[in-house]
């Protein structure tokens, strides 16, 4: 017959290993639960930093001004200095571009401008000119320096609304500042003909801007 001592000793042994065993199983179940959150909380806000924002139109189809477009994804800064072009350049600012970023995160895995990709160009003056060639003396160097901004230009892809322009829309947000708030769709001899002929791909200056073109 087994002692009661030995049968409480051993009792007590079981019952410390069956807490243990639970506590152990606790902290996992917890670990997995903390991860699940993580997990949840990631591909929340990855979709939310993947959300797209799409153009908006008045009532009579007019663009309106994108919002937040400083906040884009940068792609380049051509510049086309009137001193340069005897003058009488056709955009005599640096042109500063910027993607909208969930077009640009579609465009990176497919390869291919989606439809409602809006590209933000901002337009911004050169500092006044202290040579013949246009260029002025900074502590940098001689160069080209951006000066006041300038207004904007907007460009958005939407197959059926652009059919005539090779599905991209153009649109000039004033010459000047402020911004105007809205813009009325250009007439294709206007914008059109000069992408469509001379645009690497699909209407997109990409030989200008080394993220785009791949």
């Amino acid at each position: 017959m087994v002692p009661a001592r030995f049968l409480a000793k051993h009792m007590r042994g079981r019952i410390v290993i069956r807490v243990r065993v639970l506590a152990a199983a606790a902290l996992i179940a917890s670990g997995i639960i903390v991860a699940t959150v993580i997990a949840q909380s990631l591909s929340s806000s990855s979709a939310q930093n993947s959300a797209r924002y799409l153009p908006e139109y008045t009532a009579s189809g007019d663009l309106i001004l994108p919002k937040n477009f400083n906040e884009w994804v940068y792609v380049g800064s051509p510049l086309t200095p009137n001193a340069l072009n005897g003058g009488m350049a056709g955009f005599p600012e640096f042109h500063n571009v910027y993607i909208e970023p969930g077009s640009y995160e579609i465009y990176k895995k497919t390869n291919v401008f989606p439809e409602g990709t809006i590209l933000f160009k901002e337009l911004q003056l050169t500092l006044p000119a202290q040579n013949p060639d246009g260029s002025r003396g900074e502590p940098s160097g001689r160069g080209y320096f951006p000066g006041p901004l300038n207004g904007a230009d907007v460009t958005v892809k939407d197959s059926k609304r652009y059919a005539s322009t090779g599905g991209w829309g153009y649109y000039n947000f004033n010459h000047h500042e402020p911004k105007a708030p809205t813009a009325k769709l250009k007439p294709k001899e206007e914008c059109g003909y000069c992408h469509m002929a001379s645009a690497k791909k699909d209407e997109v200056w990409t030989q200008f801007y080394p993220l785009l073109d791949k």
